[in-house]
């Protein structure tokens, strides 16, 4: 059951800090533009020498970044919940801390496959046919990492909860 856990705690840690560089960096695409290069990301878009604020709220940018948010709050709660529930953190005892961390653990992978989906199809339909030289870059990759390191973060503590809810039989003949 521990190291269900102890796993489920290092993805979701890891996670959790590819979720904060992804959302907080300007990497998620790059396009050639005018002959230079230039990129964005959730919050900026930057030319050469200069980075500067998204002025106007797009939807699925908005959209993207509630969902990258929220996925940053849920996965950072259930670090602290899968804590506790590593610990046996005796406050709380109405519900299983094991069982409410992997549950966070999904909805903040949920909420970043929601957030990744909607800047994917709307990229893709838009500068794919505007702009003939662009690419999705590293913070955006990092995010798809974070999807996946949420996800098994959530099966490690479901397999850790179903562990403790049904033990194995120890009756020795």
């Amino acid at each position: 059951m521990y190291s269900f856990m102890g796993g489920g705690l290092f993805c979701a840690g890891i996670g959790n800090i590819l979720l904060i560089i992804s959302t907080a960096t300007d990497y998620w695409m790059q396009y050639r533009h005018a002959s230079n290069y230039m990129h964005q990301g959730l919050w900026r878009y930057c030319v050469p020498g200069k980075c500067m604020t998204h002025t106007d709220s797009i939807a699925y940018w908005d959209a993207t970044r509630a969902f990258m948010i929220l996925s940053l709050l849920a996965c950072f709660i259930g670090i602290i919940i899968g804590i506790m529930a590593f610990i046996h953190y005796s406050s709380f005892d109405g519900f299983d801390k094991t069982f409410a961390a992997g549950i966070l653990f999904f909805i903040s992978c949920f909420f970043v496959l929601l957030a990744m989906a909607v800047y994917t199809g709307v990229t893709v339909n838009y500068y794919g046919k505007r702009y003939g030289s662009w690419r999705f870059s590293w913070s955006y990759i990092m995010g798809w990492v974070a999807v996946v390191l949420t996800f098994f973060s959530g099966i490690f503590y479901m397999c850790a909860y179903r562990m403790h809810e049904c033990p194995r039989n120890t009756n020795s003949r």
